[in-house]
């Protein structure tokens, strides 16, 4: 296999993960009844699913990363020159956690409608990881001008995404258990008019 392959399937499995996160979260912010959403009971809220993103990013990412740092032979040392690796890490971490955090709240000020979220998310992600390595490495003034054109056609293809992309049902009320009204065999004419005072 071409070498160049490896890292373009796990960024394609990357696009796959992602691109469900965000349909994820919304299933995790609605109850649904055979798959129509309802809308959500007391005290459920958009971030009472994020602490469970966040127990599940702390499993995995740990896990995950001891496994293959055993299986590549890496050290377990985070001192000294292996420094930089803990404190570029944690900042890493930190950034995502508060990206999750603020597409969480997208979400939530959305109505949990990832397919109106998820375009601009990684539109603008793209852009962005650009616009740093431009300012990393100090190349402003020899950038391609396709860069911009690039840059240009994603905010375009992102709305024509999000504009027709299929965005569901709204939340269905649930039945009233008690309707507070008169009984059905009550002849109106039986209730005396209101005086006035």
């Amino acid at each position: 296999m071409n070498k160049m392959m490896i890292p373009i399937l796990f960024a394609i499995l990357t696009a796959i993960f992602w691109g469900c996160y965000g349909p994820t979260i919304g299933n995790a912010q609605t109850p649904r009844v055979n798959g129509k959403p309802l809308l959500p009971p007391e005290g459920w809220t958009s971030f009472k699913p994020y602490v469970f993103i966040g127990i599940a990013y702390l499993v995995i990412a740990i896990a995950g990363g001891l496994v293959m740092m055993k299986v590549k032979g890496d050290s377990f040392s985070f001192t000294g020159d292996h420094f930089p690796t803990m404190k570029w890490g944690f900042l890493a971490g930190t950034l995502g956690a508060f990206g999750a955090l603020c597409l969480t709240t997208a979400m939530m000020t959305s109505r949990g409608n990832a397919l109106l979220v998820m375009p601009i998310v990684f539109g603008g992600a793209v852009s962005v990881t650009a616009l740093v390595s431009v300012l990393r490495l100090h190349e402003a003034t020899t950038v391609s001008p396709m860069l911009w054109i690039g840059m240009l056609l994603t905010v375009v293809g992102v709305v024509v995404t999000a504009m027709n992309t299929p965005h569901g049902h709204a939340a269905v009320k649930k039945p009233v258990e008690a309707v507070a009204s008169a009984p059905a065999d009550l002849d109106p004419a039986a209730i005396p008019p209101s005086q006035d005072s």
